[in-house]
């Protein structure tokens, strides 16, 4: 529930504007609110971390606006509770009128909702189901680099979960468009909330089954397979994909060292 936050406030603050958050120093800002000049405003508390509690405030534009990927390297439990504040600031903020009819809305006071008083429709925050797959053949991994990525990391292959698919099913389509490749053996190994800009990123791993890469250009600079001991320029640790990669490497080691 919302409410008016007073100076002797204390806690982590998430302040959010159209996906960014405010980073002083490159940080979370965290402390009294008065020491931010957050008296006043409007918070939801959106979560607890160390023992205290973390604010979501929206709606605000200050200087060092940032990424959640610049809080990507910290632990993991506070990076989740950034992507859900700036998942939700958007939400409220993409919500402020009813699609079915039109009318203004509000937020819930006993979950993340907004309501239309007019027809009686309730909105829920939209989660994109993603899938993300390691692929291994032998002693080597499938690694990619994407058009979206312009800093030279290499990384798995990925992509989002059609109408009408299982996980499975969005897997092998994926990796079939992109890379050219079939794979065999799917299992599943973890998943992370992922808010660029409301994934939850679904994790597995496969081995390689048939066909030679034939890369999708309007997705994939380059593909390869790459010996696990000697690997292009990886995803940061704390990603799913970094997982990924490692695991596949730790197998790699356990069957050919």
């Amino acid at each position: 529930m919302h409410r008016i936050i007073e100076s002797s406030d204390h806690g982590w603050w998430i302040i959010s504007h159209e996906q960014k958050l405010w980073l002083p120093a490159g940080e979370l800002p965290h402390g009294r609110a008065g020491n931010f000049d957050l008296a006043g405003q409007s918070a939801l508390k959106i979560g607890e971390w160390e023992g205290e509690p973390v604010w979501l405030v929206r709606q605000i534009r200050r200087q060092d606006m940032g990424s959640v990927r610049q809080v990507i390297d910290q632990d993991v439990g506070l990076f989740q509770l950034a992507g859900r504040g700036v998942q939700l600031a958007e939400f409220y903020r993409s919500h402020k009128f009813c699609g079915y009819c039109g009318h203004t809305m509000h937020p819930s006071k006993t979950e993340w909702a907004m309501l239309c008083d007019n027809c009686r429709e309730r909105y829920y925050p939209q989660i994109a189901p993603c899938i993300i797959v390691a692929i291994r053949n032998q002693d080597k991994i499938l690694l990619a680099q994407h058009t979206r990525h312009r800093n030279g990391i290499y990384t798995v292959l990925a992509g989002f979960v059609e109408v009408g698919e299982t996980l499975e099913q969005a897997v092998a389509r994926e990796v079939m468009e992109e890379s050219g490749v079939k794979v065999k053996n799917l299992r599943y190994v973890t998943s992370q909330p992922w808010p660029f800009p409301q994934s939850l990123m679904t994790a597995f791993m496969a081995e390689y089954d048939s066909g030679d890469i034939v890369i999708d250009p309007k997705e994939l600079i380059d593909a390869g397979w790459y010996r696990y001991d000697d690997l292009p320029l990886l995803p940061p640790p704390g990603t799913v994909a970094r997982r990924l990669i490692e695991d596949t490497v730790a197998l790699c080691r356990s069957d050919f060292e």
